[in-house]
């Protein structure tokens, strides 16, 4: 049978036409619910503050403070998108010794999707700028308060590894919790020396001084990762690690081990997490200890991972550190 001339054009046009008008009835049988969300990839943003005393800070930032989803909204044309605000609170990641802002790009992927996500460098480290002075634990509890303030982070989970531990403490030893929502303690502790630790603290110091590079290189491979990376990214860490200049990381440890605010743990009243690896660098009785002196923490730890755990098993931290946000006040 001979088919008229234009069938064929015709017929896919109702076919077209038909596709479309069961997409839209499915879309408004959804009535406020979410409709679409920008397709467009992650964004990554950086930029500088300054402290009161002239340092140049420098962080990176993803996410917004309110989500880009169009929802249908009954008595609203279809279309007309509403900026719904963003759950939960921000978040704002503190890298360790000598370490870059971008070594938590694993968390900065995943929770910019739901979260303001802010990763900084501290002062002499990654992209601030580098200084003699400050560099010790009340200090620089002192350029997160002005990140968190001048970036208007508040209420805001403060997310800290290593030094930074010691760090956050400060922080709230100083400032207190009012702008903070919850604490996220990684592989570390408040400071104070038990009898004899000081002795390794000392020797590590004087590797430093003696050949920062092999030592740096020894300190990135052996103790922060346990599990296997690109060799680029690893030579990429430890350069980054050694764009602290010596005196500056040397300065950095004494002032991490001459530290101690054990007593602070009293003034922690809001949410917090421990995160632990299982290896030498915080024996099993001292992860304990320090979360039991925080009332109503918890702890996780994170087996076969090094010091930088965040890193080796970004799936089992971020899912952790999710659940517990989920968990936060609303």
């Amino acid at each position: 049978m001979r088919r008229p001339v234009g069938y064929e054009s015709r017929n896919c046009e109702r076919s077209i036409n038909f596709c479309a008008t069961t997409v839209l009835l499915a879309l408004l049988s959804l009535p406020a619910t979410v409709i679409a969300a920008s397709s467009t990839a992650l964004k990554v943003d950086d930029g500088f503050i300054t402290t009161r005393d002239g340092v140049k800070i420098h962080y990176l930032s993803a996410g917004t403070p309110h989500s880009q989803w169009h929802v249908k909204v009954s008595g609203k044309p279809m279309g007309e998108a509403q900026v719904a605000p963003m759950v939960g609170p921000t978040l704002l990641f503190v890298p360790g010794w000598t370490m870059p802002a971008w070594i938590w790009q694993k968390q900065i992927d995943y929770f910019a999707k739901n979260y303001r996500v802010v990763a900084m460098d501290p002062r002499s480290q990654g992209e601030s700028a580098q200084t003699s002075e400050g560099l010790y634990p009340a200090a620089r509890a002192r350029d997160i308060k002005a990140v968190v303030d001048q970036l208007h982070l508040a209420p805001v989970v403060l997310v800290g590894w290593s030094m930074a531990v010691t760090e956050l403490a400060a922080y709230v030893d100083q400032f207190g919790t009012k702008d903070v929502a919850g604490f996220v303690f990684v592989d570390d502790n408040f400071g104070g020396l038990a009898p004899g630790e000081g002795n390794d603290d000392l020797l590590f110091i004087g590797q430093i001084l003696r050949d920062r590079r092999k030592n740096t290189d020894a300190f990135v491979r052996n103790l922060c990762f346990k599990k296997p990376h690109p060799a680029d990214y690893i030579d990429r860490v430890i350069a980054a690690c050694m764009r602290t200049p010596t005196s500056d990381a040397v300065a950095l440890l004494v002032g991490k081990f001459a530290a101690d605010y054990r007593a602070t743990a009293a003034k922690i009243d809001k949410p917090a997490l421990f995160c632990y690896a299982d290896s030498p660098y915080m024996p099993a009785e001292a992860q304990t200890k320090i979360q039991q002196s925080v009332r109503g923490s918890r702890l996780e730890g994170f087996h076969g991972d090094g010091h930088a755990l965040f890193v080796d098993d970004p799936e089992h931290f971020n899912s952790v550190l999710d659940n517990f946000l989920n968990t936060l006040p609303k």
